[in-house]
């Protein structure tokens, strides 16, 4: 799998008037759930490489002992655990890579070893030539960092004996093809449920800070805007790593028969994710645009800030869209067009009111936030199951109008 990121930690505030020992125990307590909570996530997560490790080594070792004659086939069960943990959130082309990097390095070292005998300058030469075959193969980085490797182990740690090159370097081969099979035919990874618990450590934190961007707004707090989009810039590397959670599950889904019935829901889920990622990446531009208008003093209305929290609160029912009891979309759409229609009254002229000066009217910055604002729940509303066409007339009809209806083809879940 890939993601190295654990759930962000939502800690309970403390109360103000609490002691001090009983803001200390509310800390470690606070501290200790969130350390437990991220270790089950990441159990959750990567458990499954531990059982397919496991298989691999078992198959590995019992072909290479049983069928390929071998009394210690050490590299086949080696070789098949390290593919099995390389290929978890890399590519098949990278997972090959990795396996050909081995069986190269293994070549290149027992072709030559014999020859040069063990020393520091063999070693140098070894790997020199080791990768050197590498690039001319037109291998990535996965490849050049095997081949290397693997021609230091063979040239440092085995005696140059010619008899045993052959069943090292089968032994390799064998051994990664076996890894390949177990991550992505035997025991593959379950593909929606591994992206779900990827885009976890992407929606808490994303949803905690439109909240408090909202809540900043409503105070006219500068500095809680800037962290609010300090954190909306901070889930780009997990966006990332659920990128390839998603390559990953798409890759499954092609190669493993056990997963090929999840092929199209695993398609309306990536589509679903991809523009709910658009949409994240359409709310840290709404934010850096209001950020922009505190710090210029202009007008923020109340009525962005409510659909702020409003949007994230879609996004929230979004994701119970995707859990067993299946929410039904239509209310994230409602919640989504109600967001629009509470940005189009910010954008009325002002009510003339000398005691609030800041009430229906927003200023350069914020007209540019409302127009990436829409941008962000067209997206939302893609992601909850409508057409790219059904989507943008909804929101168009709900900004020129200030208020929406759903059209008879828009209605269904």
């Amino acid at each position: 799998m890939p993601a190295k990121q654990e759930p962000a930690d939502h800690s309970d505030p403390v109360p103000g008037g609490a002691s001090r020992t009983d803001r200390v125990v509310a800390g470690l307590r606070a501290r200790l759930r969130h350390a437990v909570g991220a270790r089950v996530w990441r159990f959750r997560l990567f458990g499954l490489l531990a059982v397919q490790a496991g298989v691999a080594a078992s198959l590995a070792w019992f072909v290479g002992a049983q069928l390929l004659d071998n009394p210690a086939p050490v590299l086949a069960p080696t070789t098949a655990v390290g593919i099995v943990a390389a290929s978890m959130g890399t590519r098949l082309r990278r997972t090959i890579e990795l396996l050909v990097g081995v069986v190269l390095g293994l070549a290149v070292g027992d072709a030559l070893m014999p020859l040069f005998g063990i020393g520091a300058w063999q070693t140098g030469v070894v790997v020199v030539l080791a990768i050197i075959v590498a690039v001319l193969l037109k291998g990535g980085g996965s490849l050049l960092t095997q081949a290397g490797g693997t021609a230091v182990l063979i040239a440092t740690l085995e005696p140059p004996v010619r008899e045993l090159s052959v069943p090292r370097f089968v032994d390799a081969a064998v051994g990664g093809l076996i890894g390949l099979a177990v991550g992505l035919l035997l025991v593959p990874i379950h593909p929606q449920r591994t992206v779900q618990r990827l885009a976890e450590p992407v929606l808490d934190p994303a949803i905690a800070a439109l909240h408090d961007l909202a809540a900043a707004l409503r105070r006219r707090d500068l500095g809680g805007t800037e962290q609010s989009l300090n954190d909306l810039r901070a889930l780009g590397s997990r966006m990332t790593a659920l990128d390839e959670g998603l390559a990953a599950a798409q890759e499954v889904v092609r190669l493993a028969p056990l997963r090929w019935r999840e092929r199209r829901s695993l398609a309306r889920y990536t589509q679903a994710v991809h523009h709910l990622e658009r949409s994240l990446y359409g709310c840290r531009a709404v934010a850096r645009r209001l950020t922009k208008a505190l710090r210029d003093d202009e007008p923020i209305p109340a009525e962005f800030a409510a659909a702020i929290d409003l949007l994230a609160t879609s996004v929230q029912t979004l994701r119970r869209t995707t859990t067993p009891e299946r929410a039904d979309p239509r209310e994230a759409r409602r919640q989504i067009l109600t967001a629009v229609e509470l940005v189009g009254e910010a954008q009325c002229e002002a009510t003339p009111d000398p005691t609030r000066p800041h009430t229906h009217r927003l200023g350069y910055s914020g007209m540019i936030a409302a127009g990436e604002f829409r941008t962000a729940a067209h997206d939302l509303l893609i992601a909850s199951g409508l057409d790219t066409d059904e989507a943008a007339a909804l929101v168009r009809r709900t900004a020129d109008r200030g208020g929406w209806d759903w059209p008879e083809h828009g209605a269904r879940a």
